[in-house]
């Protein structure tokens, strides 16, 4: 059984551990790997998260900038400007929230202008895909914001991590460098009761060494955090997948990720973030009553 946590977001707390809560994914980019811009508009985006809610979504996670491997992100001169962001998500928010008034929402972004504009505009939860690295501003904006935060997991930035070094024992990392994460992270203000951590699927990790974050992921418990994954047709499901030498494409990834989302809840994980909600909400329900 996973321990039981309750995750403080400020106005309201979220109880995790009891069942596995589900966050969907809206991409309001023109150049996200896994929709390549379907929910670029507001409009699209808006559309899209009413439609996960209405799936079963407990949180929807809304980002304005594509992180996918080989982008260049910045916060002094970034392809994607924080006014440029803002104009892509707040709309969203706004309208989301305005239709769903108890909706849950989380901003998908390392810019800390960019959180404290979309907190404002109603988003309860910042998720920092560097581990708040990337923006000096972040940890001191999120303990002022008193929001939920999720702290990724992250070696390097996207156009670097074709050229990082292997890691003898990468799970032992990933643990040793979120806990100083989150050390850096109360020593700036932010409440431990706050935060959630990703180990990061794919950021900064060379495709095989995703394997063994699956595989280990339970060792991530002894951290004594909540723990969310991601692998929702990440590249790690493709090359699982791969046939004659070919990895699987996006549109195919769909009953390989369910797979490794229901290992990794069996493992631990006390939030899945996915692309396919009504999929994965489904396959989730089964796991959780299997492992009562």
């Amino acid at each position: 059984m996973r321990p039981v946590f309750t995750w403080n977001l400020g106005r309201r707390s979220l109880v995790l551990g009891k069942r596995t809560l589900v966050m969907g994914i809206v991409n309001v980019t023109p150049d996200s790997f896994s929709d390549g811009g379907e929910h670029f508009t507001p409009d699209a985006a808006v559309r899209r998260s009413l439609e996960l809610l209405e799936q079963g979504a407990d949180i929807v996670d809304i980002g304005g900038e594509s992180t996918r491997p080989g982008a260049r992100v910045a916060v002094g001169d970034p392809v994607v400007s924080s006014d440029e962001e803002l104009r892509r998500v707040l709309p969203v928010i706004a309208e989301v929230k305005n239709a769903r008034p108890s909706a849950v929402l989380s901003i998908d972004t390392y810019k800390a202008r960019v959180a404290r504009g979309a907190a404002e505009a109603g988003a309860e939860i910042v998720n920092d895909v560097s581990g708040l690295t990337w923006d000096p501003e972040m940890k001191e904006t999120l303990a002022s914001l008193n929001c939920g935060v999720v702290l990724v997991h992250t070696r390097g930035r996207p156009d670097q991590w074709q050229s990082l070094e292997n890691v003898a024992d990468l799970v032992m990392l990933v643990r040793r460098e979120l806990l100083q994460r989150v050390e850096g992270a109360v020593l700036a203000g932010i409440k431990r009761d706050h935060i959630i951590l990703d180990p990061g699927f794919g950021f900064g990790k060379r495709m095989e060494e995703n394997y063994p974050l699956v595989r280990r992921f339970a060792e991530f418990e002894e951290l004594r955090f909540p723990l969310l994954a991601g692998v929702s047709r990440k590249s790690l499901i493709g090359r699982a997948l791969a046939r004659d030498g070919k990895d699987a494409g996006v549109a195919d990834r769909r009953f390989g990720t369910l797979g490794a989302e229901v290992a990794l809840a069996l493992k631990g994980a006390h939030v899945i973030r996915t692309h396919d909600v009504k999929a994965s909400v489904e396959a989730l329900r089964l796991a959780d009553i299997a492992s009562d």
